[in-house]
């Protein structure tokens, strides 16, 4: 029988052990390889593009010397006005890719030695980052499988029986109940978005699918609307999983995952961040097959080509 990926000794390539025993001077040159990739690491600045600084080594810090613009390895970018160390924002990384299903902000806060909100808001900062690579804007070809899981707007019933209600119906709901719509590639990558019903689904394909392709789904109505634009593969699961070949095992994956580190970690997830963890999770399920060091490294280059955030900004969800 074949070993798991997740438990062969190529998907370990990075730790919290070798990240602390290198040290900050050695995360810091990290951060700098992933910003400027191109010159190996050499600052190049982020106004008039010049590649020729000096460095100010008591403030880690640059000197353009075309237009003498002062900037730093993180200006610019998600981490800009950073107050941590090099290698903690480094390990804060490792803890997030190594953890398959997510990991909750008070872990993260007591791994770090940090405030909670610090924790929050870099995670969240993060999952931007993500969603860098997740939201390309390009449509999704081959066989894609699509469908929907609600999230959250759970009502608890009252204490009597008498005073119970039922909270299936629309005058009972609290507003919150969300749906995340996927739509996977058989053979590629997750594509997720959070709308208020599943029926809306059908216009995410329309925008989102080649006509070229062609799709699975359930036997919920709405996707009859996706025929005749689409070779349409049905399946019932009120009977079976997979018929013949036919099924959405591969987007309800995803839906596993998201689950878990929804229930399993977070407890609870607002309908106002919920887009930023669904993001996150098809993040994880599309880099599964890398190895952690991978991952990390990655994410790493996506934060430093990502711009500063506008909700994100500083150690706390700015003010709208």
């Amino acid at each position: 029988m074949a070993q798991h990926f997740l438990l062969s000794a190529a998907s370990r390539t990075l730790s919290l052990r070798k990240i602390y025993k290198a040290g900050e001077d050695a995360a810091y040159r990290t951060f700098c390889e992933m910003r400027w990739p191109e010159t190996n690491g050499e600052a190049v600045c982020p106004r008039c593009s010049h590649d020729e600084t000096y460095s100010i080594t008591t403030r880690r810090k640059f000197k353009c010397k075309a237009c003498a613009h002062q900037f730093s390895v993180t200006s610019g970018t998600i981490f800009a006005s950073r107050k941590m160390d090099f290698v903690d924002l480094l390990a804060a990384i490792c803890i997030i890719v190594n953890a398959a299903k997510g990991v909750s902000m008070v872990q993260l806060s007591r791994d770090l030695d940090c405030q909670y909100k610090t924790a929050f808001v870099l995670a969240h900062k993060l999952r931007e980052a993500m969603a860098e690579e997740v939201q390309t804007g390009e449509v999704l070809d081959g066989h894609v499988e699509v469908d929907g899981a609600y999230f959250g707007g759970h009502i608890r019933p009252e204490n009597h029986k008498a005073d119970r209600v039922d909270r299936r119906l629309k005058r009972h709901q609290n507003g919150r109940r969300r749906v995340v719509v996927a739509l996977r590639e058989r053979q590629g990558r997750v594509l997720p978005f959070v709308a208020h019903t599943e029926a809306e689904g059908v216009a995410l394909v329309r925008e989102n699918v080649s006509r070229m392709a062609t799709v699975s789904a359930d036997e919920a109505s709405h996707w009859d609307m996706l025929h005749g634009a689409w070779d349409v593969e049905r399946v019932n699961h009120s009977e079976v999983y997979s018929d013949h070949g036919k099924h959405t095992n591969m987007v309800e994956s995803y839906f596993a995952r998201l689950r878990r580190m929804v229930m399993g970690q977070h407890h609870h997830v607002s309908p106002q961040y919920l887009h930023q963890y669904a993001n996150h999770a098809a993040w994880l399920e599309d880099n599964r097959r890398k190895s952690n060091g991978g991952q990390a490294m990655g994410l790493v280059q996506n934060a430093m080509g990502a711009r500063v955030s506008r909700q994100w900004k500083g150690y706390w969800q700015r003010a709208s």
